[in-house]
């Protein structure tokens, strides 16, 4: 687990490198592979749900991220790790994957890391061979699903003590995933908001 000072480091080092970048940002995002890319997931993830929202105590891990097939993924803004976001199976004769866990941090939430992170997750769940992801989405975020073409998936409701809107979406062929999660660990050049 990353010391507080490491942690602490990590984020001033982010938000640094965030303010240095340029207006057209290099957005990558993959699978969390290695020991450090699974660190730094759960690193991004504790500072927006435990230290900035306060949503969970001490830590957000559950038993999913005790899964083997829980997939994380990690954006990176011009190299730097800027996002985060899970996703695990629900019921694989139904194809339906849950995607959660989605987080950007503050300093480069208006350099469009989040879209390209929910894509990389359609496709991921696309290529495991599923057909439906759903997700449960806080309402300031509804709009940016909407976006991307998800939609409401029944009545708001409490998930992690919060108010939550479900939604899902229609995933991808297997192959169309394949071609989006090359494109992505590649590299995509967004502009910001």
């Amino acid at each position: 687990m990353q010391s507080e000072l490491e942690t602490a480091t990590a984020s001033r080092s982010r938000e640094q490198t965030a303010a240095e970048s340029p207006p057209g940002s290099r957005i990558v995002c993959r699978q969390a592979i290695s020991a450090e890319e699974t660190i730094e997931h759960f690193a991004i993830r504790h500072e927006i749900f435990v230290a900035e929202q306060h949503i969970f105590r001490g830590s957000d891990r559950d038993a999913h991220d005790e899964r083997d097939s829980v997939v994380r993924l990690l954006g990176y803004c011009d190299g730097v790790a800027a996002g985060s976001v899970r996703l695990y199976e629900l019921d694989r004769p139904a194809g339906i994957w849950q995607g959660d866990r989605l987080a950007v941090l503050p300093a480069f939430r208006l350099r469009g890391v989040g879209a390209p992170l929910v894509g990389c997750a359609v496709a991921a769940a696309a290529v495991r061979g599923g057909r439906l992801m759903k997700a449960h989405v806080q309402p300031a975020n509804v709009s940016f699903f909407q976006r991307l073409g998800w939609t409401s998936a029944g009545s708001v409701e409490l998930y992690a003590g919060l108010i939550h809107q479900p939604m899902q979406t229609a995933l991808p062929t297997p192959d169309e995933g394949l071609a989006t999660l090359a494109r992505f660990a590649s590299g995509v050049t967004v502009r910001g908001r």
